[in-house]
């Protein structure tokens, strides 16, 4: 959560340890450093609280109904009053020095947008979206305003704001059908 909640540059060691309720040498024992530390806690993030964006993905029949649920769930979740605001893998890499971090946090949302730019061109393919659809600029777009939502819910947005934006976010796409 102390990553979540402050980013990678801004948790320190001491805070760490305070919060998990073990010694220095435990936390390096367990998990070898800060940065092994926090590529486990990204990992365990995306496997939960991220999850929403796949499930939505996947479980839905076409690319507009997977949308849709991916940006309202991300209203939902951005907002939990029980939670840190807005998405770890954003806010951790604000301010954020440390190169290596940068790289993969950067190497988790590339791979994240390759994806949503295949999803894209699958939806061309079966003529949810036309032909001629620049999929990369789409994906860019849901990146964009993904994480744009995840910030504003850092600097106070609610729930229906942010469902204003999914609204709004998906009737600028191209769609061909309902």
């Amino acid at each position: 959560m102390l990553f979540w909640e402050r980013g990678y540059e801004a948790t320190s060691i001491a805070d760490l340890t305070a919060a998990m309720g073990v010694g220095a040498p435990s936390l390096y024992a367990a998990f070898g450093s800060k940065r092994e530390l926090f590529d486990e806690v990204v990992q365990v993030y995306g496997q939960t609280h991220h999850a929403f964006i796949a499930r939505a993905l996947i479980e839905e029949p076409t690319l507009k109904a997977g949308l849709d649920r991916m940006l309202r769930e991300a209203a939902g979740a951005y907002t939990r009053p029980d939670l840190p605001r807005g998405c770890l893998v954003i806010s951790a890499a604000v301010n954020c020095n440390a190169p290596e971090v940068e790289q993969a946090l950067r190497a988790l949302r590339a791979a994240d947008l390759d994806a949503l730019e295949r999803l894209v061109n699958v939806a061309i393919d079966a003529g949810e979206l036309p032909a001629g659809t620049d999929a990369r600029a789409l994906a860019v777009y849901t990146s964009v305003v993904m994480q744009g939502m995840a910030q504003q819910a850092r600097d106070g947005a609610d729930r229906g704001d942010l469902e204003a934006v999914a609204a709004l976010a998906m009737r600028a796409w191209p769609w061909t059908a309902p």
